[in-house]
């Protein structure tokens, strides 16, 4: 055995002790290394070290819907690779494609075969197709199947192995701490060969969950993991992995299980030739989000979740007093991990990463102004009884129509406020397909499905849609233009690699501030955004501009004298001020 399998081993085997303390270590890691290296691939020599080469300054995201874009005659998955390469490509150098599997509901999150592609969408030709020119993000829904999947239909007629692929509990269990994203009923009694069963569901019942004391669910997932990879995915998001591990009597998440069970994902993609990274789906507080991070051994990325409930409240309150003090406290990712930031996907926006960090009479004032833009509010049920709001349900751009005094005619450019922030901060930015569309509600996707999050899951017909941005007067047109313009000037600064310095400066509270330094410390930009509908000043004292230096404004092209007067601000601009262009 050579020392770096032995090495392998070590690792697989250490973390195979503590998920599954009563089965054999040596056999299980062997199955394990067979799972994930089939016959014709085999492991690397030597884990890749953490480092900050994963990804670079040229790195950003487009999250879309494997048929955001139809047109009634082509693939979906054909119209988005047009889309990528006739209105991305140079811009954006990654797609997150939200699950492209068959799947009974939940948009995708039910799925009933993780080994094929959608045939409404494409084939696994049209997702390598597209992986040829972008880094690709697939879905691992790994928490739970869809109720009308072969696999329950199995467990159902108690066909091993999936007879012992789910979760079952019981009424008299004590679930009372147990931690609910939905309000749905957690158990649902189910007739199987075996007799009547109760099986547990986080979210839906049409969504089982696994149940990961079975070795064997773990290799599965393990088997459909290499199945991406083969197929051009470089990126796997680990959907809702903070639930995977269940007892009754505790919360059943983030449980120590599930944390070992991302780190040796994690050392399975350290082994992998293919450079392949992790990125975890935990909606949650901040502290329980960051945790998954580990320490450099758990996910190489995670969602900023707390960012955008925060970066809403700035824009609707005209403060960026709250977000100014998250951001001062956030740690800076560890070497070889990365945030990756947002404000919108295709879920709602999320109000749990908020607990602790937004007064209760606030978050009530961006439930009552959502609601008065068009949006929903979707609820959660609360250990001992009552609810709380969960996340809300509205498109990004129409949640920018005005602020807490109502609308006003400041949309477009509190948007572009609002993406500028999430662009200027350290970690990989991210954009959902329908803020770079400017896209408004979709309340008749709501009213024909009942489904509140369809709000923010339009389906653009392609033709129109490029005809809308063939219009230099249409909102489409203008923001998407304006989007590429500000994530080019991005890309091409070495201040704003994900990994590079970051400060929080002190600054007026309508002003939110950074400052980022490039790895080699040759470049510096001071990154400054009114977050009001005020006009602002600055004296340059305040943010240190060096003397000597020539300092530019990389947005507006004006230049900025460290010794001149006042640095003015109109309502929702944005400055990127550097000494390096």
């Amino acid at each position: 055995m050579s020392e770096a399998s032995q090495n392998l081993r070590m690792k697989l085997a250490d973390l195979v002790g503590r998920i599954y303390p009563e089965h054999d270590r040596d056999y299980l890691v062997g199955r394990i290394i067979e799972a994930f290296w089939p016959e014709t691939t085999h492991p690397r020599r030597r884990a890749r070290t953490p480092s900050n080469r994963l990804w670079s300054p040229h790195d950003a995201m487009v999250i879309t819907y494997g048929n955001s874009l139809i047109d009634g005659q082509h693939k979906p998955l054909d119209l988005l690779n047009d889309f990528l390469h006739r209105c991305l490509k140079g811009t954006l150098s990654s797609v997150h494609i939200l699950p492209f599997f068959p799947f009974t509901s939940d948009d995708g999150f039910a799925v009933t075969d993780y080994r094929s592609v959608n045939s409404n969408l494409g084939d696994w030709t049209d997702i390598r197709r597209i992986a040829a020119d972008f880094t690709v993000m697939s879905d691992l829904v790994l928490n739970h199947v869809s109720s009308q999947s072969p696999w329950f239909n199995a467990y159902l007629q108690g066909h091993e192995p999936y007879d012992r692929f789910f979760f079952e509990a019981s009424p008299d269990d004590d679930l009372s701490t147990v931690v609910r994203p939905r309000t749905n009923p957690l158990l649902r009694e189910v007739e199987t060969a075996h007799g009547t069963r109760h099986v547990w569901c986080t979210f839906s019942h049409d969504q089982v969950d696994l149940d990961f004391r079975n070795p064997e669910v773990l290799l599965e997932f393990l088997r459909i993991m290499r199945l991406h990879i083969q197929n051009g995915i470089r990126i796997i998001r680990l959907d809702a992995v903070a639930f995977i591990w269940k007892e009754p009597g505790t919360p059943s998440i983030h449980m120590p299980q599930t944390h070992a069970i991302v780190q040796l994902m994690r050392v399975l993609c350290d082994f992998a030739v293919e450079p392949v990274i992790l990125l975890t789906e935990t909606n949650v507080p901040n502290v329980e989000n960051l945790s998954y991070f580990g320490n450099r051994n758990e996910a190489h990325a995670v969602y900023n979740f707390s960012l955008p409930p925060l970066i809403l409240h700035a824009l609707m309150s005209g403060t960026a007093r709250h977000l100014h003090r998250w951001q001062a406290t956030m740690p800076p990712a560890q070497l070889g991990c990365a945030y990756l930031n947002f404000t919108a996907s295709h879920d709602g926006i999320g109000m749990r990463p908020v607990e602790g960090l937004l007064p209760d009479g606030e978050i009530g004032e961006i439930i009552a102004t959502v609601r008065a833009f068009g949006g929903e509010v979707s609820m959660r049920t609360l250990n001992g009884g009552g609810e709380a709001a969960y996340e809300l349900n509205i498109t990004w751009f129409d949640a920018m129509k005005g602020t807490f005094e109502g609308q006003d005619d400041h949309q477009v450019e509190r948007f572009l406020c609002s993406q500028t922030i999430v662009m200027a901060l350290e970690g990989v930015p991210a954009f959902y397909i329908h803020s770079l569309l400017a896209t408004p509600n979709d309340c008749e996707g709501v009213e024909k499905t009942g489904i509140k999050r369809a709000i923010n899951r339009h389906r653009w017909d392609y033709p129109r849609l490029l005809a809308l941005l063939d219009d230099p007067s249409s909102t489409q047109s203008q923001v998407l233009r304006q989007m590429k313009r500000r994530i080019g000037i991005r890309c091409a600064q070495p201040a704003f690699h994900p990994n590079a310095t970051q400060f929080t400066l002190h600054l007026d509270d309508r002003l939110f501030g950074l400052w980022r330094q490039s790895l080699d410390r040759d470049q510096s930009i001071f990154a400054l955004h009114n977050v009001s509908g005020e006009e602002v000043a600055v004296p340059p004292l305040s943010i240190n501009l060096i003397g000597g230096e020539d300092w530019v404004d990389l947005l507006s092209g004006e230049s900025i004298s460290p010794t001149g007067t006042e640095i003015p601000f109109a309502p929702y601009q944005c400055r990127w001020i550097t000494n390096r262009t």
